[in-house]
């Protein structure tokens, strides 16, 4: 009979969970304050233990779950219906009860009266809300996290991966070397629910080769990457694999978010980095070393990190790089003196270089409409010499 290894293995204790030994601390310390806060939300990425450890939880202090996903949290009606009345009516079965909200993030801008409503629930409350989330920081969950208190679970290393995979086969007699487990621990990105499924699907499989340069589809927001690099402080090498952006529409994404992060000294360190990243990102096209990437890559990642003494808590709102703007508005604004300059150089028999570099002095004669007439000057190279004045 076929049985799903994740929710087999799924962790039923806080000895169960591996790696994640500081948000246990603090979900206890959670529960045991209550009502000091009344709600938590654990986030961190997919397949780090997120809803085992509020089972976990509550397991541990014999408590009743309520469990609900997005698509019972979208609207008003719904959890007024299911939730509201939960969070006051104690538990018939449990001395206490723990209301699990799951992937809190999947409500949409469309939900109507979604989080309001939950903001109001964990006001009354008379039990601990837990709600999960992959990325807490998003804009329309701002009114929950100053409600809640925030716990972050890491994504487990491959080494623990590894281990966890090898004692499952272990028990479920799935004979296979070392290097099997930690190919599929390598491909799985931090993610052990997807390295659990991943060894049910090839523990059967003859001769099976698993591509250790193959990587789980990641690709991550900007805003995420953004969110990594300045509110954490680690070495980061690695963190801009996971996006299809270019190392130098990245710069472009820091260079206008620095500002917006770090003050005073970090502030100074982070442009100390960017501007060594954009010495070497410089030889890369002037020499076409592409050797220098890598010492691109360490600026402009590690070295912002490192700005901020310690780790940085809170929203803040990136924005999209306005230089690309600044510069097409530039082009669009030289082109067009071009134009026209290429126009005026032919009337007059000089070179178009020489026209350009005494444009300024040479538009009062440009702004005669007999020699606009007789070049040939368009109504928008005339508006654009007008607006030149």
């Amino acid at each position: 009979m076929y049985e799903n290894l994740v929710e087999k293995y799924r962790a039923k204790s806080y000895s169960e969970l591996i790696g994640q030994d500081k948000a246990i601390a603090e979900v206890q310390q959670f529960l045991k304050e209550f009502p000091k806060k009344k709600a938590l939300i654990l986030h961190g990425p997919a397949g780090t233990g997120k809803t085992s450890l509020a089972w976990a939880a509550a397991i541990e202090n014999n408590s009743e779950v309520l469990e609900l996903n997005a698509s019972d949290l979208r609207n008003r009606a719904k959890l007024e219906q299911i939730v509201r009345p939960a969070s006051i009516q104690k538990s018939l079965f449990k001395q206490s009860k723990i209301i699990l909200m799951d992937e809190a993030d999947g409500i949409t801008g469309t939900d109507i009266g979604g989080i309001p409503e939950l903001e109001r629930i964990i006001e009354i409350t008379r039990f601990p809300i837990i709600m999960t989330c992959n990325d807490v920081w998003q804009s329309k969950l701002a009114p929950l996290r100053s409600k809640s208190k925030l716990v972050e679970m890491k994504s487990l290393d491959t080494i623990k991966i590894t281990e966890i995979l090898r004692r499952i086969a272990e028990k479920e007699n799935i004979n296979r070397d070392i290097n099997f487990f930690t190919k599929i621990a390598i491909k799985s990105q931090g993610d052990l629910r997807a390295a659990i499924n991943d060894l049910q699907s090839y523990a059967n499989e003859e001769n099976l080769f698993v591509d250790t340069s193959e990587k789980r589809d990641v690709e991550e927001n900007i805003f995420i990457i953004l969110r990594k690099l300045f509110k954490e402080r680690n070495d980061f090498l690695d963190l801009f694999d996971s996006t299809k952006m270019s190392l130098d529409e990245i710069f472009l994404w820091i260079e206008e978010n620095i500002p917006n992060e770090y003050k005073n000294e970090a502030l100074v360190k982070a442009y100390y980095a960017l501007g060594k990243a954009d010495v070497f990102r410089g030889r890369v096209y002037q020499n076409q070393s592409w050797r220098f990437l890598v010492y691109q890559n360490i600026f402009q990642s590690a070295g912002i990190s490192y700005a901020k003494p310690s780790p940085t808590y809170g929203f803040t709102k990136y924005e999209a790089p306005k230089r690309v703007l600044k510069i097409w508005l530039h082009n669009q604004k030289t082109a067009k003196k071009k134009t026209i300059a290429k126009k005026y150089a032919k009337f007059v028999h000089c070179s178009v270089k020489r026209i350009m570099r005494d444009f300024d002095l040479l538009k009062p004669i440009m702004n005669n409409p007999e020699v606009q007439k007789q070049l040939n000057f368009s109504e928008d190279e005339i508006e654009f010499l007008k607006s030149q004045n």
